[in-house]
């Protein structure tokens, strides 16, 4: 150990190896060369960060070159500024390869920022995602059709990025598919991969609409691989078809000019299929549930039979007649379910009516 201190203290004793310093300064050359690498060494991080640093380092570094060439005359000083100068450039070549891959489309990239980095779903699989697409984006012309209701097979998946679509059946109207909507969303969770099937409603563009659509049978071998993005289709169909039946319960709630709350079972007694396919004596049997009991009329003792009647008072001789059945077809969720009595719900069920739980969906 003191032979360590003392080799240490001897070499810091001893002078300087430069005989005599330099007079003059370095050429601006040198000077410029610093300058770059200082402002070249304070960069971030992240992609432009890296052009950053890498650029000015690259700047410097030629700027050594410079230098050690025409006025430090050093070999050494060259090839090793020449050196780092060459991996500051290859560095940025492949910074620049690595952005131009990850560039998308401008349609992928709207697509991308408005529906999938909102869940934040990692680029490279998004890039999955589109591949499995081809990357094409399909166009349709002004009421050109999309889908011709009970010929049109089952055999993609679409997605409208831009435009509007009217969703038909039979002739009637029954709503809209507006941009980052699946177009066939409810036809795609209809079926089973192994099952064939073909639209139930026709599908017609009305406004110039672009859409990407994914193959059935590619996209079905993309979630089997892959689970994440299984489950991210998932959500995103669930959420569309939710939607999707929003906007019908809408549309019936104002063609009826009431709105019911579709988390009640009193609208599927209303708008169930045993409602509507019921007879007389289904009606009457509600009437005679919606309508207060009157106790029968009680013999008279003789004693009483020989005075002479009281008249009775005006509001009793005549009873209000009962609404009319047109009325009573579809109130409000809140007065059918105070109009019911507690003690009456076991017979409204034993006389057969539709179950809390629906069974089949009502026709709208």
């Amino acid at each position: 150990m003191s032979a360590n201190s003392s080799t240490v203290g001897q070499l810091l004793l001893q002078g300087s190896a430069c005989i005599s310093w330099k007079q003059d300064v370095e050429g601006a050359v040198y000077h410029l060369a610093n300058c770059l690498l200082l402002l070249g060494f304070m960069g971030g991080s992240g992609v432009y960060g890296c052009f950053y640093l890498f650029g000015f380092l690259s700047a410097g570094y030629l700027c050594c070159v410079l230098w050690g060439w025409f006025s430090a005359c050093g070999l050494d000083i060259v090839l090793w500024s020449f050196l780092l100068a060459l991996v500051s450039l290859l560095q940025l070549a492949h910074l620049v390869y690595r952005l131009r891959e990850d560039t998308l489309p401008e349609e992928f990239d709207l697509l991308y920022k408005a529906l999938y980095l909102p869940l934040q779903v990692p680029l490279q699989t998004y890039k999955e995602i589109v591949h499995c697409c081809e990357e094409q984006v399909l166009t349709l012309a002004t009421e050109q059709t999309y889908a011709m209701e009970g010929e049109t097979p089952i055999n993609r998946l679409s997605l409208l990025l831009s435009g509007r679509v009217r969703v038909s059946q039979d002739g009637q109207f029954l709503h809209y598919i507006f941009p980052y909507q699946f177009m066939d969303s409810p036809e795609w969770e209809s079926l089973q991969p192994s099952e064939d099937g073909v639209f139930q409603v026709t599908l017609t563009a009305e406004t110039s609409c672009s859409y990407i659509s994914w193959p059935r049978k590619s996209l079905h071998l993309l979630l089997t691989k892959e689970r994440y993005i299984s489950c991210l289709f998932s959500a995103l169909l669930g959420y569309d078809i939710s939607e999707k039946l929003y906007t019908l319960n809408d549309k019936l709630f104002a063609k009826f000019g009431l709105r019911f709350d579709i988390r009640l079972p009193s609208l599927y007694h209303v708008l169930g299929p045993i409602a509507a396919d019921a007879g007389p004596e289904s009606e009457k049997g509600d009437e005679e549930v919606c309508e207060p009991s009157v106790s029968p009329p009680q013999a008279t003792p003789t004693s009483l039979q020989q005075t002479p009647p009281c008249s009775p008072p005006p509001a009793a001789t005549s009873l209000p007649a009962p609404p009319s059945r047109a009325r009573m077809s579809r109130p409000d969720s809140g007065i059918l379910a105070s109009r019911i009595p507690l003690q009456s719900c076991s017979q409204v069920i034993s006389r057969g009516q539709a179950p809390l739980a629906p069974t089949h969906t009502p026709e709208l």
